[in-house]
């Protein structure tokens, strides 16, 4: 039973950061001892995975099992298919979903864990290759193992040595050192990485494209060269996008009208009434293909301060229109 009645000095704010300090230290000393280690064991464990013809079965007891459950996700998401396997309910008929092709990776600190050990002889019989994840190099699952990943730390942070937290650390870091090293092997894109993430904002700004958002057809606010700046206002009011584009006579974007540029049109002497678009509008704006990424839309909004762009197909026709409306509402931004 934990003792609510804390002497003063052990929840002083001084005390509190230090000792969250001592844990940041630890652990930085535990990774840095288990990533100096990394070799040839390393690159035989991605060789192995690589040249896997099923899944990575990730596996573990208690805590390790957490981090083999995390492990198996982070692959998943990076272009190494991985389940995560409980030894436990392995031992009661979920050895089933292990094929031969697969490779197993058993995490176990102490590499001693029973229900680790009981799938042994199942699991060499079938033919499986068997990455192992301990801090005990000389214990049973690590000498069994085709491969052995030492993930030993010098001193768990929780002063009492009781509860992992170094260990698991450095766990989660080899797990994520795998996933690194096979995504740079397989070449893994962003565009491979948003497809097994659609639904995610990541998603959202990896696959979403200028065609999915933008206004076109008679959504499109143009005018030509030649219109009134009354006749343009008219279509900016019609098509509320807050701009027009100004085309020639052949579709081609030669300028660009917004809300700003009437701002600026009427703080001058010039008559509004009587005024031509081409004597207001801007000329040679700032515009975006229809291929391309709608976050590459939000991008050059942000850094050049505008609120809109044309879209322009190859010979420069003005083919489409959209604001930094259509992007909060896809949630690109």
């Amino acid at each position: 039973m934990v003792d609510s009645n804390l002497p003063p000095s052990s929840a002083e704010p001084a005390a509190l950061v230090a000792s969250g300090q001592r844990v940041f230290d630890i652990e930085g000393q535990a990774l840095a001892a288990v990533g100096g280690r990394l070799g040839e064991a390393f690159a035989q464990a991605c060789q192995h995975i690589l040249r896997c013809g099923g899944r990575v079965v990730a596996t573990g007891m208690g805590k390790s099992g957490h981090v083999a459950r995390k492990i198996a996700a982070t692959l998943a998401s990076t272009g190494t298919p991985a389940f995560y396997v409980h030894p436990g309910e392995a031992g009661h008929g979920d050895l089933g979903m292990i094929t031969e092709a697969d490779v197993v990776l058993a995490l176990s600190y102490s590499g001693e864990s029973d229900e680790l050990l009981m799938l042994l002889p199942v699991l060499k019989r079938q033919g499986n290759v068997l990455i192992a994840m301990t801090g005990r190099p000389q214990s049973t699952l690590a000498r069994a193992a085709d491969v052995h990943l030492d993930v030993s730390v010098p001193a768990e942070a929780c002063p009492l040595a009781l509860a992992p937290t170094s260990s698991t650390t450095a766990s989660l870091a080899m797990g994520d050192a795998l996933a690194v090293a096979l995504l740079d092997a397989r070449g893994f894109t962003a565009d491979d990485f948003a497809r097994s993430h659609p639904a995610g904002s990541l998603g959202r700004r990896l696959l979403l494209h200028i065609t999915d958002v933008m206004h076109t057809g008679e959504e499109l606010p143009k005018v030509d060269e030649g219109a009134s700046l009354s006749q343009a206002l008219v279509e900016m009011s019609r098509k509320r996008l807050g701009m027009t584009a100004v085309v020639d006579a052949h579709e081609r974007l030669i300028g660009l009208f917004t809300d700003g540029d009437l701002r600026r049109a009427l703080d001058s002497a010039l008559d509004v009434r009587t005024a031509s678009i081409a004597e207001v509008m801007t000329r040679n704006p700032r515009t975006i293909g229809a291929d391309q990424l709608a976050v590459e839309a939000a991008r050059l909004m942000e850094t050049h301060k505008i609120n809109g762009l044309i879209v322009v197909d190859g010979a420069g026709r003005a083919v489409g229109a959209l604001n930094i409306h259509d992007l909060l509402r896809a949630r690109v931004v």
